[in-house]
């Protein structure tokens, strides 16, 4: 019997909270809402670490960021084990349309075909680089990364580079699908054997651009965030470490522009459904996944883009679905995490799961089965910033960087008070403690750490 063709759909910055199905009555997300009302909804699926590719690679490999080695702004070693090469030892033909974000010389890490990519080798990763070249060279003044303030100030109609990128990835996915089902002209589909495709798309990460027809609808609806930041060194400050300081038309034009991307993406995941069904295919017998790398603060707490441990960072949205396999229409509640997806679809495509993953199969979840699950997420960032979320508890360790944080998420699900020091909470912090040094950080780490252990 051939094994279950697998669409995986992704975006970037994608913060859990807004879409239709996650009870926000602004956005115009049709296309995910059919998939969450027929497949199950996560509604605590965290990133292993909030910021692009560590975040991606962890997710690949089903590892946490000190077991794969990607603490920082770092790729997957070439040759590396990841979900889509395991696949591909199965026969699975395996396939990415858009977004890996590998800096590294292995631009395929287990991909058998990439259209439409942003294949690029960082300067780190240029074999036989010269420093000294290297540094003779540097952008012009306000030329290179905008600053987090800049970003939202910017924010406007308009067609910008992640715009163009989307739809080519787009117009890549749906000329494959032709070719790999029906293949008209040439007669060769390459459909006898089963599927793993990854749809990738760029938006919603900023720059803040997003059509004009999308802005007027979106511009005078949205949700505006006008906090001020908390005291906490790490937490007071946007991802590049700096304070902002803007206008309420600014906020506005830059939300406006982020609930527009995201309408985009819906649209562009509804077309690839759409050529899916005109091609014959039953996507009820179709395993589909949505997630995104890591959310986007928006201005909530006063700071914006991520890398932050705020749940509009380092949630992310999830849905799983495959009427064949599983009932729908549930939400889960349990603690997850995106490393959980290796093991989650090898199981549900009959593969065998490797070892040495910090990777959960989500199977009895998706079956309503969760007596025994371990409620645990830890996610990891820059080597020495780490959250551990158990149950609604929410720790964070910062290193000599900032004080320890703990927020009850039941009691204060908008994150605005530490209760580290409330003597109510201290056997969960002292079991905090003892978890992180497990996991091989803070004042007790195991030198031998191995993986999470699972």
């Amino acid at each position: 019997m051939k094994r279950p063709n697998i669409l995986f759909l992704m975006s970037d910055e994608h913060r859990a909270d807004v879409a239709g199905f996650a009870g926000d009555e602004v956005v115009r997300t049709p296309t995910l809402d059919h998939l969450a009302e027929s497949g199950v909804v996560f509604n605590n699926a965290y990133t292993p670490s909030p910021i692009c590719v560590p975040g991606r690679q962890c997710m690949m490999s089903g590892q946490l960021p000190k077991t794969c080695g990607c603490e920082g702004w770092k790729d997957l070693s070439p040759g590396y084990r990841t979900f889509a090469s395991e696949f591909a030892r199965y026969a699975y033909t395996t396939t990415c349309a858009g977004k890996l974000h590998h800096q590294g010389p292995d631009q395929m890490q287990g991909w058998r075909n990439r259209i439409a990519g942003d294949m690029e080798v960082g300067d780190g990763s240029v074999r036989d680089a010269i420093p000294e070249e290297f540094s003779r060279y540097q952008p012009a003044p306000g030329t290179g990364k905008w600053s987090n303030q800049r970003e939202v100030e910017e924010a406007r109609p308009g067609d910008g580079p992640y715009q163009l990128f989307d739809r080519r990835v787009l117009h890549g996915t749906l000329e494959y699908f032709d070719r790999f089902f029906r293949d008209p002209l040439y007669l060769r589909p390459g459909n006898h054997r089963p599927l793993l495709f990854k749809m990738s798309l760029l938006q919603p990460h900023y720059p803040y651009f997003t059509d004009q027809r999308r802005f007027d609808y979106y511009h005078q609806r949205v949700p505006l965030y006008r906090e001020t930041p908390c005291d906490h060194p790490v937490l007071s400050l946007s991802q590049q470490r700096l304070p902002v300081s803007l206008s309420e038309e600014a906020i506005r034009n830059a939300t406006a522009c982020y609930y527009g991307m995201i309408d985009t993406i819906d649209d562009y995941y509804g077309q690839a459904l759409k050529r899916l069904e005109l091609l014959g295919e039953d996507l009820d017998e179709w395993i589909i996944v949505y997630t995104s790398d890591h959310g986007e603060m928006l201005g909530q707490h006063g700071i914006w883009e991520k890398t932050r441990f705020y749940e509009a960072s380092v949630r992310v949205p999830l849905i799983i679905r495959w009427p064949a396999g599983f009932r729908g229409g549930r939400v889960v509640n349990e603690n997850v995490n995106l490393c959980d997806l290796f093991a989650t679809l090898c199981e549900l495509a009959g593969l065998d799961i490797p070892e040495g993953l910090d990777s959960r199969s989500l199977v009895p979840l998706l079956k309503g089965e969760a007596a025994d699950w371990r409620n645990e997420t830890v996610s990891q960032y820059n080597g020495n910033h780490v959250m551990i979320k158990q149950n609604a508890l929410k720790y964070q360790y910062y290193g000599d960087e900032g004080p320890e944080v703990l927020f009850d998420l039941q009691t204060d699900p908008g994150e605005n008070r530490n209760v580290l020091e409330d003597p109510d909470y201290a056997a969960a912090v002292s079991a905090f403690r003892n978890r992180l040094g497990e996991l091989g950080h803070g004042a007790q780490a195991q030198p031998t750490y191995i993986n999470a252990g699972y």
